[in-house]
């Protein structure tokens, strides 16, 4: 393999190359290359790069979504609640809604005790 100081640029014939791209292997001009996270790498590679980055999809992090699955789950705690006190009071039995079992228990212990 020749030596870099023998290469010419990829994009610029005329001139010498001055770095490697770690990326591609190829050989570049100081015009040609960019210092990407502290490394030398080409516009091509440096793009390829950029685009995977932006296609990679994004991780919703857990600590983003506690908020929010706390929030449901106090929704579904609250409706539990509710289900089964309307529950309980639907068991309860037709004749004490409409007030005939404590009304005559009431009359009749008043009746009772006026004798």
């Amino acid at each position: 393999m020749a030596s870099l100081a023998s290469q010419r640029c990829l994009h610029h014939s005329g001139r010498e190359a001055v770095a490697r791209c770690p990326e591609c292997g190829r050989f570049f001009c100081r015009e040609c290359i960019v210092e990407h996270e502290d490394r030398v790498i080409c516009a091509g590679c440096l793009t390829k790069l950029a685009d995977a980055q932006n296609k990679a999809p994004s991780r919703i992090r857990l600590a983003a979504l506690l908020p929010a699955v706390g929030v449901w789950l106090g929704l579904l705690v609250a409706w539990l609640v509710f289900y089964f006190v309307g529950r309980t009071l639907l068991s309860v039995p037709d004749d004490f809604r409409a007030g005939k079992v404590w009304k005559a228990d009431w009359l009749h212990s008043d009746m009772e005790a006026r004798k």
